[in-house]
């Protein structure tokens, strides 16, 4: 499989990854927990059928130093008792948050209040535009075709 263009060679995609790459840093400075930005991230990958970013993430989370276990459950959180409620909560959010167009109202009061329990408004506020930046990264790889597999963890910066 091969990308349909050569988007981190291309000089305006470059120009628009660096204002999301700088978007990214801000959020991974933050004080939202690593491993709950890469259960988001792997999750939002999951249900957008990114399998360059949920290549990118489970690997970082793996060598973050997550378990296994607890990636492989990523995609059926609901049943799994290994991961918090806060994680929850934000799986919760980043689920509803990424399939904004298949739900009349978009995220429930219910999401919101779950998530607003565990983390404060920094956090939230961290919360909702991670999402919102792993849902355009997913975008840009999914409408390009981005070959997924070949990720190291750091080759990005």
């Amino acid at each position: 499989m091969d990308a349909r263009l050569d988007y981190f060679g291309n000089p305006l995609a470059a120009k628009v990854l660096r204002h999301i790459n700088s978007a990214g840093k801000v959020l991974s400075d933050s004080t939202l927990p690593h491993a709950t930005q890469e259960l988001v991230k792997i999750r939002a990958s999951q249900i957008n059928g990114c399998g360059f970013c949920t290549d990118m993430h489970t690997k970082d989370a793996t060598h973050a130093g997550e378990t296994v276990q607890r990636l492989h459950m990523v995609a059926t959180w609901r049943e799994a008792t290994v991961f918090t409620d806060a994680e929850r909560a934000a799986l919760q959010l980043a689920e509803e948050g990424t399939r904004i167009a298949d739900a009349a109202g978009g995220v429930s009061d219910e999401a919101w209040a779950n998530a607003a329990k565990h983390y404060d408004e920094d956090q939230l506020a961290a919360l909702i535009s991670l999402i919102a930046v792993i849902n355009a990264y997913n975008r840009i790889n999914v409408i390009n075709r981005q070959p997924a597999g070949g990720y190291q963890p750091g080759m990005f910066g």
